[in-house]
């Protein structure tokens, strides 16, 4: 879909017109679904995040500016909503920890601090190092930055907008990302 096309099909769901939604969501699916995988790395939350993304783009229509490079605009939502969900999840993970820790500690006579806090996943060793493995050993902002360059086939000029990071920032992580996969054996 073409900036033209977007803005035509926004302008149309700003008039109600549920067909426009339907179009959009068929072109940019896999496109959101990707960016918000991308930062919550986990394949039900990811498609939660996603039919919500397409429920907020119909509400934030009439917010949205024709002609502002719309991938990039999507983009950035899809960005916000799932660094928003990581939040509130991290928040209540917290909580539900303390009560637990709190729970414990009445029936067990034991302290918070006796309890192990290491994920398993810290302790395990990989042998066999596949795309998705080798992606993980990057940060999860240069994960960001190669998924919106190769996947999103953004410039770098409008992935430093989305990240709020300069554009020599946004090339730096790019280029250091791409020594670390080479690093693993990939080109």
């Amino acid at each position: 879909m073409t900036d033209i096309q977007f803005d035509k099909a926004m302008k149309e769901m700003q008039n109600g017109e549920k067909g426009a939604l339907k179009e959009i969501y068929s072109d940019y699916a896999g496109y959101i679904y990707s960016c918000i995988y991308n930062v919550v790395n986990n394949r039900e939350n990811a498609e939660d995040l996603t039919g919500d993304f397409f429920l907020k783009l119909w509400d934030i229509s009439d917010n949205y500016k024709p002609g502002s490079g719309h991938r990039a605009w999507m983009a950035r939502i899809a960005r916000n909503m799932s660094i928003d969900f990581l939040r509130r999840r991290k928040k209540e993970t917290l909580t539900d920890t303390m009560e637990d820790a709190a729970d414990y500690e009445e029936g067990h006579g034991t302290t918070i601090y006796d309890i192990d806090t290491k994920s398993p996943v810290e302790d395990e060793v990989i042998a066999d190092i596949s795309m998705k493995e080798a992606l993980m050993k990057l940060s999860s902002e240069e994960r960001e930055v190669i998924h919106m360059k190769i996947i999103g086939d953004l410039t770098f000029r409008e992935i430093s907008e989305i990240m709020k990071l300069s554009m020599g920032t946004v090339t730096w992580k790019y280029q250091s990302a791409i020594k670390k996969l080479r690093g693993c054996g990939y080109e």
